[in-house]
């Protein structure tokens, strides 16, 4: 499949929070996000920069800031459909009062590589979680602990889909069987259609997540300029349900100012393009959840450099 990439970037800018019926749920989660970084800084502080020799002696070593876990990625690794991690995954039944349905954890088997960022995902209008299944293993494989989801409802609009994935990934941190894997500062959403919407939401309720990756996203609105979380948005070319034109390209449009916002757009794809695994999208998604979830600077490569069409300040 072929793609037209557009990267956007620019000096970041304060703008004022619309108003979308939650102004106290993004101070709150706000003020969580100011803490949660204070203490990634002074655990950066703490750990010093990470250095990988490769492998066999002699190899060159190469220093790296973040939370870089796995071997050196490569043009074919970054697409795999399968990472170097092994994964194991739980069922998670439905349960009263915890925000979110049901759904599936994914997650790398390696306890030696110290804790885990994660993503939850969430599908569309009238899907179910097998919708987007197929992120759960490919993303696991990659090294994050990953939660697809079912919905409340699957006729959810995308402002309920939000309030799921920002439980989801809270539950997945805090609460889950896996919490132990789970590093609670690194926590990114993902969503097709209307859970693409969803996510964006999310992201604007949502300041402290490390990253968003809305998938053909369909929205009644697409003025998205208070959202500040690194965001890579997937359009395709031939979507006549969420057409790019009308959602994909005018919301990136609205983010396309502020540094580390993306915009990923396949030609000769449909809505549907992204429910099942795809070379380019595997790539892109990889390498943006490992560069900001991460903060691994050995996949910004990946990104940059800048390409004929891209538009991008390439993350360092």
């Amino acid at each position: 499949m072929t793609a037209s990439i557009t990267l956007g970037g620019g000096p970041v800018r304060p703008v004022l929070c619309r108003n979308r019926g939650v102004p106290m749920q993004r101070r709150i989660f706000a003020k969580a996000g100011i803490a949660a970084a204070a203490v990634a800084v002074a655990t950066a502080a703490l750990a010093g920069p990470q250095a990988f020799a490769g492998e066999g002696p002699g190899a060159a070593v190469v220093a790296f800031a973040g939370h870089a876990k796995g071997p050196a990625p490569t043009e074919q690794s970054v697409g795999a459909q399968r990472g170097p991690f092994a994964t194991d995954k739980l069922v998670v039944p439905a349960q009263a009062g915890r925000g979110f349905n049901k759904g599936t954890i994914y997650y790398p088997d390696d306890t030696s590589q110290g804790t885990f960022g994660a993503v939850a995902v969430i599908p569309g209008f009238l899907e179910g979680e097998s919708a987007i299944s197929w992120l759960g293993p490919t993303l696991a494989s990659h090294g994050f602990v990953v939660l697809t989801l079912a919905p409340n409802a699957t006729t959810d609009y995308p402002e309920p889909r939000s309030d799921q994935l920002l439980a989801a990934v809270d539950w997945l941190a805090n609460q889950s069987p896996v919490k132990d894997r789970v590093d609670p500062a690194r926590l990114a959403v993902a969503g097709h259609s209307m859970g693409g919407g969803g996510t964006l939401i999310a992201a604007s309720k949502n300041p402290a997540l490390k990253a968003a990756v809305p998938l053909a996203p369909w929205n009644l609105y697409s003025d998205f300029s208070d959202v500040t979380v690194p965001t890579l948005i997937v359009g395709a070319g031939r979507d006549f349900i969420a057409p790019a034109v009308m959602h994909a390209t005018p919301m990136y449009n609205s983010l396309k100012a502020k540094q580390d916002q993306g915009y990923l757009k396949l030609k000769n794809a449909d809505h549907f393009t992204t429910n099942r695994y795809d070379a380019t999208v595997t790539a892109y998604t990889v390498s943006w959840l490992k560069r900001y979830v991460d903060e691994d600077t050995r996949y910004s490569q990946f990104l940059c450099p800048v390409k004929s069409g891209f538009q991008l300040t390439c993350p360092v």
